[in-house]
């Protein structure tokens, strides 16, 4: 439907409005709509001239609402929505530009399902945009997404089998919190009976999910995103310890929580320490370290003080001078010429 101020236009959207929220008062359609407490009342008897059966009750719960039974299409756009619901799709998955992929097949068939004018735009977006391939995709099975999900909703612990980074594949038992999704990545965010702690895992690498009959009491409070970002500085194999020699106000704007816990230090809390692990230690150093602008010191971790000092090897030598004679004689064959 467009998005518009004409009689058509207000009606489709009452439509709407009712059929994703039904008690909706006069009132409260009114002011959705930008009308008049009279103006909506219209806009409801047009429906009804239209054939579409839309009940009045009267008391404090009651409103507008549609008929139940009622049939209409399973899903109406206005032109905003389809375009965006396109732009969305290709943002987080370029590769539904290919209609044989998954996601580009049921992006094809809501694009055709939709009217003329703004089917028409929809697919002309979805054809001349051109989307980047993403090398480090990884896209979860729908089906393990939706048996995590299921289990999240049940309350049911869940047996899920998985395979690491390292091809490493193992079975464990979960309690499943929440799935989060976080730079394109789907996470299950848990509680693992395997090693009795809060655990992340990726979802894409998640090879089977099997709900058990076994029940779990979910925590208090949850606040997933951030229990997720704190869990994914913590449990990787090789451990960190950083000491920054700046007070810790100023390096928390630089450290995100997969770095670690980061704390104040010293006497007059001149200095901080960040504790946490990782798998990678070589991204740790290039891409994370590196960026903090502060002096610190590797106090723990093998792998990481190695890192360190391999990438420190590498910048010195960026900038080291050239060997005897080599430089000068490149700038007497630039003053010959």
């Amino acid at each position: 439907m467009e998005t518009g101020t004409s009689p058509t236009a207000r009606a489709l959207r009452t439509l709407e409005i009712l059929r994703t929220r039904p008690g909706t008062t006069a009132e409260q359609l009114a002011e959705r709509l930008g009308v008049t407490d009279r103006a909506a009342r219209r806009y409801v008897a047009i429906l009804r001239e239209a054939g579409i059966p839309v009940d009045s009750v009267r008391g404090p719960y009651g409103g507008y609402r549609l008929r139940r039974g009622t049939s209409l299409p399973p899903v109406s756009f206005t032109q905003s929505e389809a375009l965006g619901l396109v732009m969305a799709v290709l943002d987080g998955r370029p590769a539904a530009t290919d209609p044989g992929d998954l996601v580009g097949s049921a992006l094809g068939k809501v694009v055709h399902a939709l009217p003329e004018g703004i089917g028409r735009q929809a697919a002309a977006l979805r054809e001349h945009a051109a989307a980047t391939p993403d090398p480090d995709a990884a896209y979860a099975d729908p089906a393990v997404t939706s048996a995590l999900v299921d289990a999240i909703a049940s309350r049911r612990r869940v047996l899920i089998t998985y395979r690491s980074e390292a091809g490493d594949q193992w079975r464990t038992e979960v309690d499943p919190w929440a799935v989060v999704v976080r730079r394109a990545r789907w996470y299950l965010l848990c509680h693992s009976h395997r090693v009795g702690a809060v655990r992340t895992y990726r979802i894409d690498r998640v090879v089977a999910a099997e709900e058990s009959a076994a029940g779990f009491r979910m925590p208090e409070d949850l606040d997933p995103v951030a229990v997720l970002e704190e869990n994914l500085g913590t449990g990787w194999a090789y451990p960190t310890r950083v000491l920054f020699h700046a007070p810790v106000d100023r390096v928390a704007p630089w450290v995100g929580p997969p770095m670690g816990r980061l704390e104040a230090t010293g006497a007059a809390g001149e200095q901080c320490v960040l504790v946490g692990s990782t798998r990678n230690p070589a991204m740790y150093a290039g891409e994370w370290l590196a960026a903090v602008p502060f002096p610190f010191r590797v106090e723990g971790g093998t792998e990481l003080r190695g890192a360190v000092a391999d990438l420190a090897s590498r910048l010195g030598a960026a900038v080291s001078e050239p060997p005897s004679g080599t430089g000068q004689s490149r700038r007497q064959d630039v003053d010959g010429d």
